[in-house]
């Protein structure tokens, strides 16, 4: 008869036309009944920090969408480019690490993944008309290699933590016709993977002669995923970024073929400091 009566209450409570008793059409329900103070305490904090996830990852802007649906697929024609291991591709956030022979290489990269990419670009690029607005809407992270890339470490850690996607460079520079196994590196993808705790995604760009060129096929090769429990860290620093960063670009070679290619030499690269 209780019952009968609390659920007759509430049924008029919830209809009645003048302030209806009914839950906000935000509200998030959390089920307690098994859960003692100290549980239903730490349920409620772990809904709200996977609300802050969710307000802080960034939506693909619109203008994104639309380009990448017209553009994508003529890009991936144009240059003759080829998708292996799509299946690799996680539905959440992981930032992805490839090799640099080029520029192009964020365009076929971002023209195969099926969600929006967020690149390190330097800050020069954001004072060129029309692009430098395309790539801040697009949630270019803006690096000043005069100033150091601290703040952009920083703003990639934070968008990392937040499950969104991004690409990073190893080599830091573009490394074209060349074995990229002895290229110089960098530990900012280690970085940022220690600091926000997020998975790895190899993706190799596999041409012949690690070099592009006119009707030379493509191909974007996507490795498996890389957990973050698979790098080794334990307390950061500089050992653990370099052996983490290692392993990433162990697992990039892997998916292509760079044995008959020859190896860096510092001498003959004509940019030099200009790098």
């Amino acid at each position: 008869r209780v019952y009968d009566e609390m659920v007759e209450r509430d049924r008029n409570d919830s209809t009645r036309d003048v302030a209806p008793c009914v839950p906000a059409e935000d509200a998030v329900y959390l089920d307690n009944s098994e859960l003692d103070l100290d549980g239903t305490a730490k349920a409620i904090i772990d809904i709200i920090n996977s609300k802050k996830k969710q307000q802080n990852k960034l939506k693909d802007p619109k203008s994104y969408k639309i380009a990448h649906s017209l553009l994508a697929g003529i890009v991936r024609f144009l240059f003759g480019v080829k998708v292996v291991g799509k299946e690799n591709i996680p539905e959440g956030g992981a930032l992805i690490c490839a090799n640099h022979i080029a520029i192009r290489d964020v365009i076929l990269i971002s023209a195969t993944y099926p969600r929006m990419l967020r690149f390190i670009a330097k800050s020069e690029l954001f004072k060129v008309p029309i692009i430098g607005s395309l790539i801040k809407a697009w949630g270019a992270v803006k690096v000043d290699r005069n100033g150091g890339d601290v703040a952009a470490m920083r703003k990639s850690v934070e968008l990392m933590k937040n499950e969104n996607t991004m690409a990073i460079f190893p080599q830091g520079h573009r490394y074209p016709g060349v074995n990229p196994l002895t290229t110089p590196r960098k530990n900012g993808a280690a970085f940022v993977a220690y600091y926000s705790g997020c998975d790895v995604l190899p993706v190799c760009i596999r041409v012949k002669k690690n070099k592009y060129s006119l009707f030379r096929r493509v191909e974007i090769v996507y490795g498996k995923l890389i957990k973050n429990s698979e790098l080794g860290f334990k307390n950061g620093g500089s050992e653990e970024y370099r052996a983490a960063g290692d392993l990433i670009f162990n697992r990039i070679a892997e998916l292509g073929d760079f044995s008959a290619l020859p190896a860096y030499d510092p001498k003959k690269d004509k940019r030099g400091k200009k790098r």
